[in-house]
């Protein structure tokens, strides 16, 4: 029976960027389970599984806009480079605390005399992300 939104699905998969670098696997652990069209997981991922059955492996090959989004250059903001506590590394992962309490992770991508820039966009932002995804179960919405 092929997967149909609002089915429930187990899955293993393997991440990889176009360059081959592995950014996320869950192929020595537990199957990842989800709902498929909840909104749980990336559009493109989601989307990915609809039409197979328990057991195939499926090529998705996700662009940004049904992943993590375009790269955005109003979410790289420069600071003073005497608020960092310690000497800032360019590629250094810096966690800053928003009005609200939320936290937010900055990537440190410029270090220019006292300026520090850092860079907002979540790490896959503009990345096209190349899944293997391998049905290990699947529960129909008409079963429960």
């Amino acid at each position: 029976m092929a997967i149909n939104s609002g089915d429930t699905v187990r899955v293993h998969y393997k991440g990889t960027l176009d360059d081959g670098t592995l950014f996320d696997t869950n192929q020595e652990s537990e199957p990842l389970e989800f709902v498929v069209g909840n909104g749980e997981l990336i559009p493109g991922f989601e989307r990915a599984v609809i039409g197979h059955e328990k057991g195939e492996t499926v090529a998705a090959a996700i662009e940004p806009e049904d992943a993590y989004g375009p790269c955005q250059e109003g979410l790289s903001h420069t600071y003073d480079r005497e608020a960092f506590g310690e000497e800032p590394m360019i590629g250094g992962i810096v966690p800053l605390e928003t009005p609200d309490g939320d936290q937010l992770l900055g990537k440190i991508v410029a270090i220019d005399g006292k300026d520090v820039t850092l860079d907002f966009n979540h790490p896959l932002a503009g990345e096209r992300l190349n899944f293997e995804i391998t049905i290990e179960d699947h529960l129909p919405l008409s079963e429960y």
